[in-house]
């Protein structure tokens, strides 16, 4: 599997999570297998996901697709998003 961390400012959280719930459809035919939401401690506009793809290609090409980038600015993301792909090298627990 693959991930992506996706970083960028919102003008409002709730309104940008309501929107990318909304986008649940498109965001699984991109590729997308689960996800997890945080935002920085003291910025809840701040936000960064970690999200899972089936693989690099699909990741790729969601984030560069004008769907998302279109649904991004109805969502109220106020910046371009720092995106990083990456790919699983090692795992564990302490």
């Amino acid at each position: 599997m693959a991930h992506v961390i996706v970083r960028h400012k919102v003008q409002d959280y709730s309104t940008w999570k309501s929107a990318f719930d909304d986008f649940v459809d498109a965001r699984r035919t991109g590729g997308e297998k689960s996800y997890q939401i945080f935002h920085m401690d003291d910025d809840p506009n701040n936000v960064m996901a970690l999200v899972e793809y089936d693989n690099l290609d699909n990741a790729r090409n969601f984030f560069a697709s004008s769907e998302l980038r279109e649904a991004m600015g109805k969502a109220g993301v106020t910046e371009p998003p720092e995106i990083y792909f990456l790919e699983g090298c090692a795992q564990g627990n302490t």
